[in-house]
């Protein structure tokens, strides 16, 4: 082999400098390299085997498109010409073809589109952005779902809907009632002009957003969703907080806020401003009521036991001045049944002092609850109870001990803060079986007619007759009977016993109205 083939064969193409490949070019730009070939000067330097320049992952440079190196075989030249080609690279160039961009982009928008399938829509309007998880819904279901929360959104002949998907597509809804969120994004995104939007849009992975506007007539258009609005940072637009710092930094459309006033306020932020307002009813806060809930492991309070008590102040009103009395009830952690406690105490007929059992100044016993009696007063709380039951616990007061049934009344103090509550939710309840033949006996019916004044007895005046076993409530007597519609029962007597409320015996509790029988 001559000395010019031992040099052809020894050759290194890592030594021959990169260049651009174009796949996509013309045949006639191969035949303009292969023809400026012989001009372009190719520099020779050594590059050690193992080391050679990969075309593939050389950056570009810019610099015309040449074949192989003046001196390389043709089946060198080969080699170089089919080496592998990313197209993403062509896509990247700085100045690549219209076609060969083209394909590129076509292969990014689909997995683009891909992406944006699994993307909810988004409810946006008036400051409030929010994830719409269930788009089968019509776009006037969200309406009326949404009303709750603007009620400008009420009426649904004042609302128009628009679809903006990414910064070029913007579609009206023409059918919010038979059309659905699902099947409009879908619409949008199956479309051409939607595939092209995506190719020359730098975001990829766009947001189809869903707004209503409001119209007022010949007003114009009210509330319209403004590009200044400072969108919520998460996906729900409403919040509850506890301090206008936390409002602030949340950013919502919608807080809401308890106050020091014991009412809790709506704040609203829109492009007007700050709209604040007390609210009643906010599906945000939980139902609660004022009340006691025992602990599980504590029982009612049993009968006997508070019966005891009634009947130990009910000694206490009949001996010497009608003296109150106090005693403690305890919860015994231990043994878990009650504990009853008569402390050392001063008593009058209005007025009790006592000193806590230090026997029972332990974590064993639980201060569950204080009794005193009122003689044959009534039970009520007095102010000067106000001023004792602090204490977060169990208050109870008997009074009208003179009389066969007393009087109970129990409340709960939660830190001085005092509401009451049914005595039966705490006390056991005085039960006793009945022959079932006694219930068998009796019916019923829809309304009970008035007395009548032929019936020989005392009557309404209405033509009824009431029953021979119907009671007179004589002049001056209490009314003790509690009442359904006037409660507690203050009727005023009077002097004429024909204007007397009667009840028929059963019917006790119906209201006491003068001439009047239920």
């Amino acid at each position: 082999m001559d000395e010019t083939n031992n040099s052809n064969d020894t050759f290194d193409l890592g030594s021959t400098p990169t260049v651009d490949f174009d796949p996509f070019a013309d045949d006639d730009d191969f035949a303009d390299d292969e023809t400026n070939a012989g001009d372009v000067t190719v520099a020779t330097a050594e590059v050690p085997v193992g080391q050679q320049a990969n075309p593939a992952t050389q950056p570009s440079k810019p610099q015309s498109k040449v074949s192989a190196a003046s001196g390389v075989n043709s089946e060198d030249s080969d080699d170089s010409a089919d080496t592998d080609f990313d197209d993403s690279n062509a896509a990247e160039s700085d100045n690549p073809l219209e076609n060969a961009i083209g394909a590129a982009e076509t292969k990014d928008v689909e997995k683009a589109k891909q992406s944006i399938y699994e993307k909810p829509p988004v409810f946006e309007y008036a400051g409030a952005t929010e994830n719409i998880e269930d788009p089968s819904q019509t776009f006037e279901e969200l309406r009326i779902a949404k009303a709750a929360d603007f009620p400008e959104l009420d009426d649904g002949k004042r609302v128009k809907w628009t679809v903006e998907y990414g910064k070029k597509i913007t579609k009206e809804v023409s059918d919010p009632k038979g059309m659905t969120i699902a099947n409009m994004k879908s619409d949008i995104e199956t479309s051409k002009e939607f595939m092209d939007a995506l190719k020359k849009d730098k975001d990829k992975s766009p947001v189809c957003k869903i707004k209503p506007r409001v119209t007022a007539q010949s007003k114009g258009t009210v509330l319209a969703q403004s590009k200044d609005v400072v969108k919520a940072p998460s996906s729900s637009y409403k919040g509850v907080y506890t301090n206008m710092t936390d409002v602030d930094a949340a950013g919502k459309a919608i807080s809401y806020l308890p106050a020091k006033d014991g009412k809790v306020y709506e704040v609203r932020n829109n492009p007007l401003g700050r709209f604040i307002t007390p609210v009643i009813g906010c599906e945000l806060l939980s139902d609660v009521r004022a009340g006691f809930i025992p602990a599980p492991n504590i029982p009612l309070i049993p009968m006997e036991l508070i019966m005891k008590i009634i009947a130990f102040f009910r000694y206490l009103t009949c001996v010497g001045d009608e003296n109150e009395a106090l005693v403690n009830i305890y919860w015994d952690s231990e043994s878990e049944e009650f504990v009853v406690d008569t402390p050392e105490q001063i008593v009058s007929k209005t007025s009790v002092h006592s000193n806590e059992n230090p026997d029972y100044v332990s974590e064993r016993y639980i201060h569950y609850m204080d009794v005193h009696s009122h003689n044959s007063m009534q039970a009520f709380f007095s102010h000067v109870d106000d001023k004792d039951e602090k204490a977060t616990r169990l208050y109870t007061v008997i009074g009208r001990l003179n009389n066969y049934f007393p009087e109970i009344k129990t409340r709960i103090s939660n830190g001085g803060k005092f509401h009451e509550i049914d005595p039966a939710e705490v006390f056991e309840h005085l039960s006793l079986p009945f022959p079932s033949e006694w219930s068998e006996k009796v019916s019923f019916r829809a309304s009970h007619k008035a007395p009548s004044k032929d019936s020989g007895n005392k009557s309404s005046g209405s033509g009824d007759t009431y029953a021979a076993n119907s009671r007179h409530i004589s002049v001056g007597e209490d009314c003790n009977y509690p009442c359904n519609t006037c409660n507690p029962c203050n009727y005023p007597f009077n002097a004429n016993e024909d204007n007397n409320p009667h009840w028929p015996l059963g019917f006790g509790r119906s209201c006491c109205k003068a001439g009047v029988y239920l």
